[in-house]
């Protein structure tokens, strides 16, 4: 299961050409893996996570158990392992959502059915909990938390807030809190664990949390694939009617987990909410739709399910909708965003997902696709991506589109059934990158305080950076082949600092750091 090894890899474009592969990893499975989430970090490496099957180790030491384990694979920027890592309870555990923090380190949250013991430190809350993990950039513990009730809680997402603080949501059934029969569940906690508070939102129905993310004003918003009506005379519970079998319902949270405002989406059929992206003015909100043109769905259905995007501004007002089909049942997975430097406007939306056939077979469905839109939703390209060893389908499960306009992938790809290797992928592309502003260096954040973040705009394979104060003393000199290359600050007294590169094309930059 941890062999890891180069993999051949070919693009099928439609109209445009523009994309090289940098690298592809295949992280092989003897057992049925589940891949939840890339993350990627500030210095530009990745956390891969999910849940896997130990089976080349079971009963071998006390660390290993018969279930599901959470699984965290961290590559570098050249997509070399940095380390592999299993947290590990005495039954299922299953990693859904990871955050970076804003110390490098993560974020791990999912759901358990493990009483304490092994890696996990408190006892069940009854039921299925939500397993919460706080690493810092090497894969150490620092903290963790077991969330829940006498119900059953189902995890679904983590983010960290402005203030340092968390957001966890997640799916509760049946609960005494309640207002249906699973309704989504919110824990704030500060930056150490401890729980500032906690609320229940639902509706007389079925309500379950896919997606949050942070908002600027320091809260969140949520995307809820909602089965529920009004609960009428609690002001508590949802306010906002359903138009169809399922719709997207979208809650803006306040820093301090107040609920905001609530919108709610659809058609008269089934329209399933996945993904939540910000955007300089607003949110896009998008999934997948089997309704025709009704209630507030202002698109028709192609064929199949059509990919829904909605764009809002801030206040939860539609600036537009669109909808993309692939011809088959599309799924959506993950969504980017590409900002300007100075973030007031935003240059283009990266979706990434799969197409499950229904019926027919079609050349590329079952292999990941990217559909590029401008900042108003018109499609400008798509790509289908497969790797030459494919013999079933694979299955997109996140795409990250990162600072220097290179995009992540990663998903799993089926050998055979119950075999589904982890499949990562990174690629640059020179339609991406010829939106983004051209620059030498970056240095963030800056003001610092005890790490900053070179990042060279050149092409290169490697580099020198150089720390001087202002005197012209050298204090510090690193070797790098990293685009973007962390360094220590925690020693330098307040003030300013020079900060020179040199790459072995012989381009060379300077800027200027100040510690605060």
């Amino acid at each position: 299961m941890k062999k890891l090894y180069m993999g051949a890899l070919f693009l099928c474009t439609m109209g445009i050409f523009a994309q090289e592969v940098l690298w592809q990893k295949d992280i092989k499975s003897n057992s049925q893996d589940f891949l939840s989430q890339v993350t990627t970090t500030i210095d530009g490496q990745y956390l891969i996570t999910g849940s896997s099957i130990q089976t080349d180790k079971l009963q071998q030491n006390s660390k290993q158990n018969n279930g599901y384990d959470f699984r965290l694979i961290k590559l570098n920027q050249q997509g070399e392992q940095v380390f592999e890592k299993y947290l590990s309870g005495n039954n299922h555990d299953y990693l859904s959502s990871t955050v970076t923090t804003q110390d490098g380190g993560f974020v791990i949250s999912g759901t358990s059915y493990s009483q304490k013991g092994l890696d996990k430190k408190e006892n069940s809350k009854g039921g299925s909990d939500i397993w919460l993990i706080r690493i810092n950039e090497f894969g150490d513990e620092l903290w963790q938390k077991t969330l829940g009730t006498s119900s059953n809680e189902e995890a679904k997402a983590v983010i960290q807030t402005i203030d340092q603080g968390f957001f966890v949501a997640g799916n509760v059934q049946n609960s005494s809190k309640g207002y249906g029969f699973k309704d989504v569940w919110i824990v704030r906690l500060d930056k150490d664990g401890k729980i500032l508070s906690e609320q229940t939102l639902g509706g007389r129905g079925l309500d379950e949390v896919e997606k949050m993310i942070p908002t600027k004003d320091g809260g969140a918003l949520m995307g809820i694939y909602s089965r529920s009506g009004v609960v009428s005379g609690d002001k508590t519970g949802k306010q906002t009617e359903n138009f169809g079998e399922g719709d997207y319902w979208i809650v803006k949270l306040d820093k301090n987990g107040k609920v905001e405002w609530e919108k709610n989406f659809g058609g008269k059929d089934d329209d399933h909410i996945r993904t939540l992206a910000l955007t300089s003015n607003g949110f896009i909100i998008g999934g997948e739709s089997r309704s025709e043109r009704s209630g507030n769905k202002t698109v028709g259905l192609e064929e199949g399910t059509d990919l829904w995007l909605i764009s809002l501004n801030e206040k939860g007002d539609e600036q537009w909708q669109k909808s993309y089909n692939f011809k088959n049942r599309d799924i959506l997975m993950s969504m980017s965003v590409l900002h300007s430097t100075d973030d007031k406007s935003s240059k283009g939306i990266l979706l990434g997902g799969y197409t499950q056939a229904e019926g027919r077979i079609e050349t590329d469905d079952e292999t990941f696709w990217m559909l590029y839109l401008d900042q108003n939703g018109n499609e400008q390209w798509r790509k289908h991506v497969g790797g030459e060893s494919r013999k079933k389908e694979e299955r997109l499960s996140d795409l990250k589109l990162n600072r220097d306009g290179s995009i992540i992938l990663a998903g799993t790809s089926a050998e055979e059934l119950g075999k589904e290797n982890w499949k990562i992928v990174k690629l640059g592309d020179k339609q991406v990158t010829e939106l983004l502003p051209q620059y030498d260096i970056k240095i963030y954040p800056n003001p610092v305080s005890d790490y900053a973040y070179v990042e060279i705009g050149f092409d290169f394979k490697n580099a020198d950076i150089w720390l001087y104060d202002m005197s012209g003393r050298q204090l510090q000199n690193i070797k790098t082949k990293n685009r973007v290359t962390k360094i220590n600050t925690q020693a330098l007294v307040q003030g300013a600092y020079l900060v020179t590169i040199k790459t072995d094309t012989n381009k060379t930059a300077n800027a200027k750091l100040i510690k605060k």
